[in-house]
């Protein structure tokens, strides 16, 4: 679907929009570290990591929550069409150092969480988890319809 066949009357709270699983390498931490200028070694030293208490290497926040809002421009089918999108950070996202896998599978699902047929924008709310964990909470995105 795209926002030219999304209308708020055809929508209702409540209604999955899809899921998907993002698979997460050490890989994808460098070059998300690269792109955003986000160097921070608990992204890719394990020693530093493990030394500042944490499980090992970790995906940066902004990784993860970029990557799950994916779900939703996917589904509207025009990244611009989300006005609004925020989230709150729970818990750390482990990436371990496996050669020709992925080092965590996180999976996201979406639902309608609640529609504005005078503003014609519904608010997706997303489950973000990691081992049945959730890692993200109150990630809602706001999205204009037509």
């Amino acid at each position: 679907m795209t926002t030219a066949s999304l209308n708020v009357a055809d929508l209702s709270v409540g209604t999955e929009i899809g899921s998907r699983v993002i698979e997460i390498s050490r890989a994808d931490l460098i070059k998300y570290a690269g792109a955003s200028g986000d160097f921070n070694p608990i992204h890719w030293n394990e020693r530093f990591a493990r030394e500042v208490e944490l499980p090992g290497v970790i995906a940066h926040g902004m990784f993860t929550m970029g990557a799950a809002v994916q779900l939703v421009t996917d589904w509207v089918g025009d990244p611009a069409a989300v006005v609004s999108y925020g989230t709150r950070f729970t818990k750390p996202v482990p990436v371990a150092d496996l050669e020709g896998g992925p080092g965590a599978v996180v999976a996201v699902t979406g639902v309608v969480g609640a529609l504005d047929s005078d503003a014609g924008t519904a608010r997706i709310d997303l489950t973000v988890t990691l081992d049945g964990q959730k890692v993200l909470v109150k990630a809602q995105a706001t999205v204009r319809l037509a």
